[in-house]
């Protein structure tokens, strides 16, 4: 257990360790592409960040040897969205709100391009709504469908690369962090910072994932609880420990832009995958999933549409999380 103990926070802070390298490392390889400021957070870090929780859909349900197996892909590629669509945006919300005085900001407004945010959370809700639905009914073409979810993908990130926003006058781009003293680093020193911390996180997360399995174990926590709602808070630590960072430099435009893309990803690719090679069938405590992350998606977009918002409003989305874990604690405990 003392092991098991050490390796849960070591890997923590690997994880920690490892996004303060990999943000600096994909905002110059933004800069590099000359891409749009915005499209480093949704495409590039959202895809990075995503990459580690797809592979595990993909493991699971391509190579799972039974349905039980299997599940865990399915039950990957729908937790994903309820964690970041609550817990990751209270993150944001939380830390804008304690760093606003070493910020040095006179209100606590959430700088970011509040109509195009509200643009990113209907897409999602609409490619999400198919998404449940589909795991409603049983028919004989839903696995075709999968090329669907594919297809939405490769649109958005279109959509995303074609973007020409700046990032504001803020904002400044601190020195590569494996070449502090150099002002404009060569792109294979950046590829190389960022594909190392990369692999950094995705080592740690799935270190912090098997020891918050066997913590579970040891306190005698159900399975099905640990699976439904600790694992997929585990597999989305790095995305929110991003948004964590950037927000504490002020840069809450790009944390939002992680999470939204990451996001988009979770609610298309593991689907796909999971559609193409499983019945995509959901029990009570998928749909209860996916509702609400609905009715969260729903919350943030009003937010955003209205414009302005305060970073207390985010808060109350994360509290959707907590009304999953109690019912899923409920639900079987009574089986």
């Amino acid at each position: 257990m003392l092991l098991t103990c050490v390796l849960f926070f070591a890997s923590a802070l690997a994880i920690y360790l490892a996004c303060e390298y990999f943000v600096n490392g994909v905002e110059w390889f933004g800069r590099k592409l000359d891409l749009g400021a915005t499209a480093t957070g949704t495409v590039l870090a959202a895809f990075g960040t995503a990459l580690p929780e797809s592979a595990v859909t993909f493991v699971a349900v391509i190579f799972g040897k039974t349905p039980s197996a299997r599940d865990i892909g399915v039950g990957a590629a729908m937790g994903g969205p309820l964690v970041l669509a609550t817990i990751a945006y209270a993150v944001v919300g939380v830390a804008l709100w304690l760093n606003r005085h070493r910020l040095q900001r006179a209100d606590r407004i959430v700088r970011v391009d509040h109509r195009r945010l509200a643009r990113d959370q209907s897409w999602f809700l609409a490619i999400f709504v198919i998404k449940v639905g589909l795991g409603l009914f049983a028919f004989a073409f839903k696995p075709a469908l999968g090329v669907l979810f594919l297809a939405a993908y490769a649109l958005y990130v279109w959509r995303e690369m074609r973007s020409d926003d700046s990032a504001p006058d803020d904002e400044t781009l601190d020195p590569l962090k494996f070449r502090p003293g150099h002002a404009e680093p060569a792109l294979r020193w950046v590829v190389a910072q960022t594909l190392a911390a990369l692999g950094v996180i995705a080592v740690a997360s799935r270190v912090f994932v098997s020891q918050l399995e066997s913590i579970g174990a040891a306190f005698g926590l159900p399975p099905h609880l640990v699976a439904l709602v600790l694992s997929p808070v585990a597999t989305e630590l790095p995305e929110t420990v991003n948004a964590l960072i950037w927000v504490r430099q002020g840069k809450e435009r790009l944390a939002l832009a992680n999470i939204s893309g990451a996001m988009m990803i979770q609610a298309t690719i593991p689907s796909a995958l999971a559609i193409f090679a499983t019945p995509w069938m959901f029990d009570t405590p998928l749909i209860v999933s996916g509702v609400l992350t609905a009715v969260a998606i729903v919350y943030l977009w009003r937010l955003f549409r209205r414009g302005a918002v305060d970073a207390r409003w985010l808060w109350p989305v994360g509290l959707l999380y907590g009304v999953f874990a109690v019912y899923v604690a409920w639900h079987f405990a009574s089986a």
